[in-house]
């Protein structure tokens, strides 16, 4: 029986030193003195540019607010693709770029008003941050709300941590390790930080196992009842929360652990 071969595409394939690096997804790949580093990609910069200019500029008789309530998905999507990648000099000349965008917009809509009025009426502080790009615009209730542009630069950068080449989520001994995985994951987006409230409140705040309170001075290790090793989901309904210790202290000596009663 003949196996069928692989043949890749000429268009779609490209050979290249990892020194000189290599788009992939809207990133760039290279190695820069033996280390590899991930940023977003000067195409796809390019191409986030342009798009947010056409926005800016389709929008030259809308309100500053309005105009805000466009860009800021724009801004905080892209911000948030790149964000695991080492992207903050680019959001930095990103944030400068999309600011002389829009104070051409302002200078265009008032040519005969001088650059301290336009600063005054369109660039307020907000909090620590100074000429930021500020409006109205009408919110749920039908009430006009202050809106502020997004700084991609405010967005913070995480890493991803690598998985321990040894670790099994099938094997006992790596349990721990993986349920704390989860933790730092669920504490990483607002879901995850949704899931930590229902539990925290499930339980009345109290640790299952000593009965004492759960604070942030003490921490919380998030728990599957059913171990992931024994085939255990990683949902609220088979999950609890332990002080740090008491995780420990049921790992070691197998101590089962139920939901609290409501």
């Amino acid at each position: 029986m003949r196996e069928r071969g692989l043949t890749l595409s000429p268009e779609k394939t490209h050979i290249t030193h990892i020194k000189d690096g290599f788009d992939f997804l809207g990133q760039n790949i290279r190695s820069y003195k033996g280390k590899v580093l991930t940023k977003p990609a000067t195409k796809n910069v390019k191409a986030f540019l342009s798009k947010v200019r056409k926005v800016i500029k389709d929008n030259a008789q809308a309100t500053a607010g309005n105009l805000i309530v466009q860009l800021n998905p724009l801004i905080r999507g892209w911000a948030n693709y790149h964000r695991h990648a080492s992207s903050k000099r680019t959001f930095v000349k990103v944030d400068d770029a999309i600011f002389k965008a829009l104070w051409r917009w302002a200078c265009r809509r008032h040519p005969k008003k001088p650059k301290r009025w336009i600063k005054d009426k369109y660039f307020k502080s907000a909090g620590s941050r100074n000429w930021v790009f500020s409006g109205e615009a009408e919110g749920r209730v039908g009430k006009l709300r202050r809106v502020c542009l997004l700084d991609t630069a405010d967005t913070p950068i995480r890493r991803h941590i690598k998985i321990k080449r040894a670790a099994n989520p099938y094997d006992r001994e790596w349990e721990i390790y993986f349920e704390a995985r989860l933790g730092v994951k669920m504490v990483a987006n607002l879901y995850g930080r949704r899931q930590l409230l229902h539990l925290w409140q499930e339980q009345k705040g109290i640790c299952p196992i000593c009965q004492q309170k759960i604070t942030k001075l003490t921490g919380w290790h998030s728990h599957h009842i059913v171990w992931r090793s024994n085939g255990g989901k990683d949902g609220a309904e088979n999950r609890v929360l332990l002080h740090p210790n008491c995780h420990n202290q049921v790992h070691s000596q197998k101590l089962k652990v139920a939901k609290p009663r409501s």
